[in-house]
């Protein structure tokens, strides 16, 4: 009977951090499943520059919020198929508006992706690690989860959610060899920052003590050291991975 391969699993996959994640991964030597819900050829370009570079990927259209789809693509793409060695919960939205003026549906969507999603994944994921007692699971949470932001009120509790699951899936799991951690960014160079005006971005880097913007791939370093055998006695905890900005 032939191995199964070694997988991680990177939700939101397709850009940004979890790109990174997934093409650093990747180089660690793990076939790589990503997953993504709009723009198949983003996620079509991260797989090709992972073959390129030596590695295996796939793709999967996956709304992480839909608890059904969750369960029905663990079952169907990696039970029984595939050791599922790593989990990364990168998927994420946001849709930003003060408290006083946030529609319900702005809410109810940002809990369902960050945190709802989050959640579904983990505990289809922890079904197939606890039975090889083994397993890493890294949460991409945010600095914002950790201080607090105006205008962001659904994110920030959601990601705020997200680092109390680390911590009671930490301590629910370990006993199977089954390590649960979050990465919190701080600002970081994507798509969204930048477009902001060069005054935000001043004001942004003001707050940070290192005085620059984060890249992915400081990012995708820390998950790959949480995921990696130095993190072994690592669990239930939370790295910043900010500048400084929020100690």
């Amino acid at each position: 009977m032939s191995e199964l391969p070694k997988v991680a699993l990177v939700t939101g996959g397709s850009r940004g951090i979890g790109r990174a994640c997934a093409e650093r991964l990747a180089k660690d030597g793990f076939e790589v499943f990503l997953t993504y819900v709009s723009r198949p050829e983003e996620a079509d370009k991260v797989v090709a520059a992972i073959e390129a570079a030596g590695g295996k990927a796939k793709a999967f259209k996956l709304d992480a919020s839909d608890r059904d789809a969750v369960s029905a693509f663990f079952a169907n793409e990696i039970k029984d198929k595939a050791s599922l060695e790593v989990l990364v919960n990168n998927a994420g939205i946001t849709k930003d508006g003060l408290i006083i003026r946030m529609k319900d549906e702005d809410w109810d969507r940002v809990i369902q992706v960050n945190l709802t999603g989050a959640f579904a994944c983990l505990r289809e994921a922890s079904k197939i690690m606890v039975k090889q007692r083994q397993g890493r699971i890294v949460n991409i949470a945010s600095v914002v989860g950790q201080m607090g932001n105006a205008g962001q009120a659904n994110y920030v509790a959601a990601k705020a959610g997200l680092i109390g699951l680390t911590k009671s899936a930490a301590r629910e799991l370990a006993g199977r060899g089954i390590t649960v951690n979050a990465v919190t960014p701080g600002f970081i160079q994507t798509d969204m920052t930048a477009s902001l005006p060069e005054a935000i971005v001043s004001k942004m880097l003001e707050s940070i003590p290192l005085g620059r913007l984060g890249g992915s791939e400081d990012i995708a370093a820390a998950v790959s050291f949480l995921a990696g055998p130095g993190a072994g006695y690592v669990t239930g905890q939370v790295l910043a991975v900010n500048g400084g900005m929020y100690m």
